[in-house]
C-alpha cells in the first residue's frame, strides 16, 4: 500500500467490481436494470397499499415500510456504484463515504427489526387470530416501526462515532464497491481493537435479537399449524408466511455469509458478490416476492388500475 496523506488527498477511492471496460459496461447495464425495477417495484408497492383500503392492515403497513427501506437502500448504494462503473475516477469524498456508510448501517439495522416485527405480526395472526385486532393495534404498529428506525439510528450513530475516532494514513483505496465498515477499518493506521469490539457488540445485538424473535415466532407458528386438523387451514397458514419467510431467508442468509464467518474464509470476490446481492438485488426481489406470491396485492393492483381507468373515462365524458 502506498502512503496516503489525508490532508492533501481527502478522497477515498473505491476499487469497484471489475477492471475490464467490457465487464464494467455489462455490470452497469445490469445494475441499471435492477435499479429501475427496484425503484418501480417498491414505489408501486407503496402506492398500491396506500390507495387500496382493503390493504390498510398491520401486515401491509409493515410492508409499506419495508418497501421504503428497500427503496432507500437502492438510492444509497446503486447510483454511486453506477457512477464508478461508468467513469474512470471512482473517487468518493471522505464525507460522502461516511454518509453512505451511516445510512447503509441505519437502513440495515432498521430492516432487521422490521422483519422481526413482521414475524411477530404473523405469529399473532396465526396463533391468536381472535385477539389479532386487539393485539396488533395501530399504536403497537407505530411503536414497532418507530423502534426499528430508532435502533437503526442508534447503531449507525455508534458506528459513525467509533469510525470518526480513527486515523487513515496507510492508503485511501477501499477494497469494495461501496463504503462498508470492514474495508474502511482495514485502512486505519491506529489500533482498531476497541472500535471493532463496540461495533461488533451493537451489530451482534441487532442481528441476534431480531433473528431470535423471528425464529421464536416461526417455531410457535409451526407448532400451531401442526395442531390444525384442517388441510385447507394449514395451507392458508403456510401461504400467509411463505413470502415473509423467503424474504427473511434471503436477507439474513447473505448478511450472515458476509459478516459472521471466520477471517480465514475471507474472499474479496465472494464477499463482493454477497454484498451485491443484499445491497442491490434484494431491494429488487422483495417487491416481487411479496407481490407475485400474494393474491391480495395482485387483486389490489387490478382494483387500483380499474379505478383509475374508470375515473379517467368519467373525466373524459
Amino acid at each position: 500500500m502506498r502512503a496516503w496523506n489525508s490532508t492533501k488527498d481527502p478522497d477515498f477511492v473505491l476499487m469497484g467490481l471489475a477492471d475490464s471496460a467490457e465487464m464494467q459496461l455489462a455490470l452497469s447495464l445490469l445494475f441499471l436494470l435492477i435499479y429501475l425495477i427496484s425503484v418501480l417495484g417498491n414505489l408501486g408497492m407503496i402506492m398500491v397499499i396506500r390507495l387500496d383500503l382493503q390493504l390498510h392492515t398491520p401486515m401491509y403497513f409493515f410492508l409499506t415500510h419495508l418497501s421504503f427501506l428497500d427503496l432507500s437502500y437502492s438510492n444509497v448504494i446503486t447510483p454511486k456504484t453506477l457512477e464508478n462503473l461508468l467513469t474512470s475516477t471512482k473517487s468518493i469524498s471522505f464525507l460522502g463515504c461516511f454518509t453512505q456508510m451511516y445510512f447503509f448501517v441505519l437502513l440495515g439495522a432498521a430492516e432487521c427489526f422490521l422483519l422481526a416485527s413482521m414475524a411477530y405480526d404473523r405469529y399473532v395472526a396465526i396463533c391468536s387470530p381472535l385477539r389479532y385486532p386487539v393485539i396488533m393495534s395501530k399504536q403497537l404498529c407505530h411503536v414497532l416501526i418507530s423502534g426499528s428506525y430508532l435502533i437503526g439510528f442508534m447503531d449507525s450513530s455508534v458506528n459513525a462515532v467509533c469510525m470518526s475516532r480513527l486515523k487513515f494514513c496507510n492508503s485511501n483505496v477501499i477494497s469494495h464497491f461501496f463504503c462498508d465498515t470492514t474495508p474502511i477499518l482495514a485502512l486505519s493506521c491506529t489500533d482498531i481493537y476497541e472500535v471493532q469490539i463496540v461495533i461488533f457488540m451493537f451489530a451482534g445485538f441487532t442481528l441476534m435479537t431480531s433473528l431470535t424473535t423471528i425464529s421464536m415466532s416461526y417455531v410457535s407458528i409451526l407448532l400451531t399449524i401442526l395442531k390444525m386438523k384442517s388441510t385447507s387451514g394449514k395451507q392458508k397458514a403456510f401461504s400467509t408466511c411463505a413470502s415473509h419467510l423467503l424474504g427473511v431467508t434471503v436477507f439474513y442468509g447473505t448478511m450472515i455469509f458476509t459478516y459472521l464467518k471466520p477471517k480465514k474464509s475471507y474472499s474479496l470476490g465472494k464477499d463482493q458478490v454477497a454484498s451485491v446481492f443484499y445491497t442491490i438485488v434484494i431491494p429488487m426481489l422483495n417487491p416481487l416476492i411479496y407481490s407475485l406470491r400474494n393474491k391480495e396485492v395482485k387483486n389490489a393492483f387490478f382494483r387500483v388500475m380499474q379505478k383509475r381507468v374508470s375515473t379517467g373515462q368519467l373525466m373524459s365524458q
